[in-house]
């Protein structure tokens, strides 16, 4: 008997604002960009190196698209709990495969923001009204990250 864990939990700040798109099944996926952030010092020079992760985020759940849609604004601090998922495509014409490791958040996990939407400084703990109907996130945010294009997101 084979035994295994796959939990995936990060909290960084949205590098945009959430993408929805319709499946061609009828349902609707939406994908985040979470960045995570690192300081260390160089054993070379000494210096202070300050590195930034990129994750991605997906999540089929309806009541959770409907909340993020209402929420996940870029630079938002949120906090995400779910399991790791790779996925493997080719493109029409290409003769190798693309890859894609992602964050899928299921029912059991959850998304949660950790700030207050109107930029007035982060307050840890969700705000009433703001919890996703499936109960599998709650949101209270807003922040001051940047875009992947940027280089560093806090």
């Amino acid at each position: 008997m084979a035994f295994g864990k796959n939990h995936a939990e990060l909290v960084g700040r949205l590098g945009a604002d959430v993408v929805v798109n319709n499946l061609a099944s009828g349902g609707r996926v939406a994908n985040l960009s979470i960045a995570t952030d690192e300081s260390f010092f160089s054993k070379q020079s000494g210096e202070k190196v300050d590195r930034v992760e990129w994750h991605r985020v997906v999540t089929f759940q309806d009541g959770l698209i409907d909340m993020l849609v209402k929420h996940a604004r870029k630079g938002r601090l949120v906090h995400v709990e779910g399991k790791m998922q790779t996925r493997r495509w080719r493109r029409d014409g290409e003769d190798s495969d693309r890859f894609s490791t992602e964050i899928l958040v299921v029912p059991g996990h959850r998304i949660q923001f950790y700030d207050r939407p109107n930029g007035n400084g982060a307050k840890p703990g969700p705000e009433a009204g703001e919890a996703a109907p499936t109960g599998a996130a709650a949101a209270s945010a807003n922040g001051g990250g940047q875009h992947p294009d940027e280089i560093i997101p806090f």
